[in-house]
């Protein structure tokens, strides 16, 4: 059976054009038009409710609660906060920030005038516990907790948060104290990074997505196609639900990759031979959130080598699942 899916998903033909079908579905939503899949007020009898556009303006009170800056990117207010702090290495390679170590807060409004918190938040093992302590005293839920890097110093872990209610702003609090406990460097200025030394045009063609530069790092994105749900919640796309494919150039054309696919059940098992039959190496096997549907699950992968090579590699991964691409800017 994984056989016979593994040369359906790579037939060129069929993979071309699920991806402009996928594109023309994706898009109105990605521009923040109604699509159909949106436009649907129940699910399986449930009344759903969808997320709203706002402006970063109607964040403000949430951002100095929270006390760092934000940014919009297309229906959630967004903050990332890099553990620029830490110095992380995995089988000799130094981690940047932007690779792995990425903590990251996303806050949606909602039509029935909800807001929804989704997070990842990187921590060493040492801050683990009463990090995880002071956000349940804020009433923040932890959805996962797992790692994204194999044999890694120091012991570091990642979180995922999940709050929904009618008051952002408390949410923002507990967050800020929680992160208090941490070692979560402040706001710094953004610089200009130096251009990254990798075929980005020859990734972009192996992986059939246009990346984009995030500081030092090379970054491909990719969304479900279909509209998926959290709870009563329809998600935007980009907000828990991404395959990334991140790129830290070595020199020499070679990478360090780490990312991860989001995958249903079914296509679990077809994505995991893809990855280890091209080369790359399995983290973890988990969930991000407790109640979505479709159920999603994730792979956390790693890599190294010709940036290329392996982005071509993990195409076959990819086209195992039912994703598009996403523009730059997509992403939460």
């Amino acid at each position: 059976m994984a056989d016979d899916r593994r040369q359906d998903t790579h037939s060129r033909p069929t993979t071309s054009r699920r991806r402009v079908l996928a594109v023309a579905a994706l898009a109105p939503v990605l521009t923040g038009a109604p699509s159909e899949a949106h436009a649907l007020s129940t699910r399986n009898g449930r009344a759903m409710a969808e997320p709203v556009l706002t402006k970063l303006a109607d964040w403000a009170d949430v951002g100095k609660a929270l006390g760092r800056p934000g940014d919009m990117k297309r229906f959630m207010y967004h903050t990332g906060m890099p553990r620029n702090d830490l110095t992380v290495f995995t089988r000799g390679v130094r981690i940047n920030p932007t690779l792995a170590l990425g903590t990251h807060v996303s806050f949606v409004r909602y039509t029935d005038h909800s807001t929804l918190l989704m997070g990842d938040a990187v921590v060493t093992e040492r801050e683990l516990q009463h990090f995880i302590d002071v956000l349940q005293d804020h009433g923040i839920m932890q959805t996962a907790i797992h790692k994204h890097l194999l044999a890694h110093e120091p012991d570091v872990w990642w979180v995922h948060l999940h709050a929904h209610g009618d008051d952002p702003v408390a949410v923002a609090r507990g967050l800020r104290a929680a992160f208090a406990c941490t070692g979560t460097p402040p706001a710094e200025p953004t610089v200009t990074s130096p251009p990254i030394d990798l075929d980005t045009p020859a990734i972009d063609a192996a992986l059939g997505v246009k990346g984009y530069a995030d500081g030092e790092i090379y970054k491909s994105v990719f969304a479900r196609r279909e509209a998926i749900a959290d709870g009563h919640l329809i998600l935007p796309p980009g907000l828990g639900a991404t395959t990334s494919v991140n790129f830290q150039a070595l020199g020499g054309g070679r990478a360090a990759i780490s990312g991860d696919l989001v995958m249903t059940a079914e296509e679990v098992q077809p994505a995991l031979v893809a990855l280890r039959r091209n080369g790359v190496e399995l983290v973890e096997v988990h969930h991000h959130n407790l109640t979505d549907e479709p159920r999603l699950f994730f792979v956390h992968f790693w890599a190294v080598g010709d940036a290329v090579k392996l982005a071509a590699g993990l195409r076959h991964a990819v086209d195992a699942t039912n994703v598009v691409p996403m523009p730059p800017g997509g992403a939460g």
